[in-house]
């Protein structure tokens, strides 16, 4: 496998999830696919973000991960990858979200690259599009109060947009994004604030950001998507960062590209170096290059991206990782039989394990003639007689007597008719 390797041996059980996949390493986490169970009992797959000891170690980084993860819970949107989850586990911080079983747009164009492909300009301004809905989303969404939550999500950039074999665009990364009002951050690398080469101006100087530096960061990655081309290069600056910080945005060339007045001008809006100059929402944006994309029929649909994704570059890498995935389950039944079949074992031993009453020979003395005799003695017992044995006793040790009356009166009644006569 290339690049660095998995600081955990696989499959590895942490928490309620079991890690089987190693998809790689940010500059704050290692990340990992894992299936967990479900409260129902089901199973699902999710996307495990170790945080790196230096940074979850981090009071203040972990405190803002915590308060930025609650407001990743309130975007529910079909362009943002859900967070569901954030805590510690064997004194690891981490994050867990929806599994995209895709690709992400950086991994594509690297692979479009390898390949001598461009990627097709009906699905460069799908994936803004796209993006850019997420991003209205996010940036317009409030507490319970109405009040504005603030949220800038501080990173778009093509690592971060993942698209799926059924052709969905989805903005991931939420769960380490920044609202104003949350606890100020430390210096803590681009790995925190993003990636030199997509940041506006202003976030570059280390200036208080609002949605516009979303809007500049999306603008970035249309205009490399268009171009064919990286638009910010190191050159001869110290840095991407100083680059970044000078705002200087190079000319928008892809004169090959339809209406290119109209598209160079939505591009230039987007990238003004003064935010007070760029589209105030994203929804301005998304509707100018949409309508735009519409104009020139270069607006691809989410079945077709899928489709052209499948067809380019085929679905091995996703059928190895289905392959881990049903190794992962068939170890899971295996380690439930093997659960099973130990308590099963641990119940039969428990049993055999109560000890049998042993047989005590008849006890028995003998009699100074040598006779033998229990040593129990035998006293008889009488038992109480039901109620109605009784009254029929009663009742039969009476009937002589009632006899006899009755016959002394049949015979004096027989003498007083003798003597009528």
């Amino acid at each position: 496998m290339d690049g660095p390797a998995p600081s955990l041996l696989l499959p590895h059980r942490f928490g309620r999830y079991t890690l089987f996949d190693f998809i790689g390493r940010g500059g704050m986490a290692e990340i990992y696919l894992a299936r967990v169970k479900t409260d129902a009992g089901a199973s699902r797959l999710a996307v495990i973000k170790l945080i790196l000891p230096e940074y979850a170690d981090n009071k203040t980084f972990a405190d803002q991960l915590v308060f930025e993860a609650k407001l990743a819970a309130r975007l529910d949107q079909p362009n943002i990858v859900q967070v569901f989850d954030l805590g510690r586990e064997a004194g690891r911080l981490y994050i867990a979200m929806d599994y995209i079983e895709g690709i992400d747009l950086s991994t594509l164009l690297t692979q479009c690259a390898k390949r001598g492909l461009a990627l097709p300009g009906n699905f460069a301004t799908t994936f803004v599009v796209e993006v850019l809905k997420g991003l209205d989303h996010a940036h317009r969404r409030t507490d319970d109060e109405g009040n504005a939550l603030g949220i800038v999500h501080r990173d778009v950039s093509p690592s971060n947009v993942l698209v799926s074999l059924e052709g969905e665009v989805k903005l991931c990364d939420f769960g380490i994004a920044h609202a104003n009002r949350a606890v100020d951050a430390q210096a803590m690398g681009e790995a925190l604030v993003g990636k030199a080469g997509y940041m506006a101006p202003e976030h570059a100087r280390g200036e208080a950001v609002d949605a516009r530096a979303d809007i500049f960061a999306a603008g970035v990655v249309l205009w490399e998507l268009l171009s064919g081309k990286r638009m910010y290069r190191k050159g001869t600056a110290s840095s991407l960062l100083e680059v970044a910080k000078d705002g200087h945005v190079p000319a928008f060339e892809a004169t090959h590209l339809p209406d290119f007045e109209r598209i160079r001008g939505i591009v230039r809006t987007a990238l003004a170096p003064n935010r007070d100059d760029r589209y105030a929402t994203a929804g301005l944006f998304q509707k100018d290059l949409e309508g735009w994309a519409r104009a020139n029929r270069l607006l691809g649909s989410p079945l077709r991206l899928g489709e052209w994704l499948t067809e380019t570059f085929g679905t091995d890498y996703i059928e190895k990782r289905r392959d881990r995935e049903r190794r992962v389950r068939e170890l899971e039944e295996d380690s439930r039989m093997a659960t099973l079949a130990q308590l099963a074992e641990e119940d039969r031993a428990s049993r055999s394990t109560i000890p049998d009453v042993p047989s005590t020979p008849e006890l028995e003395w003998r009699d100074a003639e040598d006779r033998p005799q229990s040593m129990i003695e035998t006293v008889p017992l009488e038992l109480p007689r039901p109620m109605f044995a009784s009254i029929v006793e009663k009742k039969a040790s009476k009937a002589p007597l009632l006899a006899a009356i009755a016959a002394a009166i049949v015979f004096a009644i027989a003498i007083l008719v003798f003597f009528a006569k």
